[in-house]
């Protein structure tokens, strides 16, 4: 893997490595004639000897951008962040932006990019440096020219509440409607826990709300938020208990309720969901349990709708196969086209663009995904 020069570097150009060739590649399977599909590709060809997660995906005034971590396997401390922008109707070769070495005493493995553009400011690229997901601590860095340079990064801070300050553990922020940035995050050394950051001066500095509770009685994780009106947010989350888990807060994210189970499956395996321009949220995960034929309950990834944020309907299937599809990021750009990206196989990312308008959706009764959608 090629390192980037950062100890030496104030700025960083993201410039192509050796990888493949540039642009889109279409993904095409029955997945793709559903209703809403609109397209289905992979951002870069398969390298051999890396593997790739944890995509993340933003818009900025320039187009997509997209980023994910990879190297010779997860927790290697060969693993960097990479980083493809979207010019011109094809995906950028990717390139290594961040490695685990900047500003410490050896090379850390990097983890969960997650990528945030600022309602009034530059494209922020959140990321995790460390042994692993109990010890890492969280970096920012941020770019000027959508993607096309960075700064050098710097770590987010410490709080007594939860010791590292980890940013937006898996999916993104939110700005509040008084220009308070709010990170949904967890911690994993202490039972899986969930808290929120909170910065009233543009990412400068932060404050820790929770965690909200104690994980005796739920393993949360790697919460993603929607908007409910006045004052009113959700969170829907990953679990070790066999569902997705939720949380809400009535005064802009100050409190929350403590998780609780929802009818819907987790595999303990990554989800992301968002509210859209129209009201409704969507939610892309795993729709399975664990163990059968495919042990890490990976091999389906799903897309949903709700008016509520309680009551799901199915909409689409993404992957139904052998071998792991997961980690989903998904955002709804200004054109109202809703993007997914999502770990294809650990091999590479796969983006799909979604109509929203376009669904044909059908209630999810007591956790049973339809038959009709598959």
């Amino acid at each position: 893997m090629t390192r980037c020069p950062l100890a030496t570097l104030a700025l960083l150009t993201v410039a192509a490595v050796s990888s493949p060739a540039a642009g889109a590649k279409p993904a095409t399977s029955e997945f793709s004639k559903q209703a809403g599909v609109v397209a289905s590709e992979f951002v870069f060809d398969r390298v051999a000897g890396r593997q790739c997660h944890a995509s993340t995906i933003a818009e900025t005034k320039a187009g997509l951008v997209a980023a994910w971590f990879a190297g010779t396997r997860e927790g290697k401390d060969d693993v960097g962040i990479w980083v493809s922008r979207h010019v011109e109707g094809v995906w950028t070769p990717p390139a290594q932006v961040f490695d685990g070495s900047e500003g410490e005493d050896r090379v850390y493995p990097c983890w969960n990019p997650v990528l945030f553009q600022r309602p009034k400011g530059p494209l922020a690229l959140y990321y995790k440096v460390g042994p692993n997901p109990r010890t890492w601590w969280g970096m920012v860095a941020t770019s000027a020219d959508s993607g096309a340079s960075w700064s050098r990064p710097r770590r987010l801070g410490s709080s007594e509440a939860v010791g590292h300050l980890i940013g937006p553990v898996k999916n993104k922020p939110i700005a509040l409607d008084d220009g308070i940035l709010l990170s949904p995050s967890s911690t994993e050394h202490a039972g899986w826990r969930l808290h929120f950051e909170r910065s009233s001066d543009g990412g400068k500095t932060w404050s820790v709300v929770g965690p909200v509770h104690d994980a005796s009685r739920l393993n949360a994780i790697q919460p993603s938020l929607l908007r409910h009106g006045d004052g009113k947010l959700q969170v829907l989350c990953r679990t070790r208990e066999g569902v997705v888990g939720t949380s809400w807060s009535t005064d802009r994210g100050l409190t929350w309720s403590k998780p609780e189970k929802t009818q819907l499956p987790n595999p303990n395996s990554g989800t992301d969901a968002t509210t859209l321009a129209d009201g409704r949220h969507l939610l892309v995960y795993n729709h399975t349990k664990r163990g059968g034929p495919f042990p890490s309950g990976r091999n389906m990834l799903n897309l949903a709708v709700s008016r509520d944020g309680k009551q799901w309907d199915a909409a689409l299937v993404l992957e139904r196969s052998e071998g792991e599809f997961s980690y989903p990021s998904v955002l709804e750009t200004a054109d109202g086209l809703v993007h997914v990206t999502y770990t294809w196989r650990r091999e590479r990312v796969k983006h799909v663009v979604v109509d929203p308008d376009e669904l044909e959706a059908q209630p999810i009764v007591e956790g049973r995904w339809p038959n009709a959608i598959r």
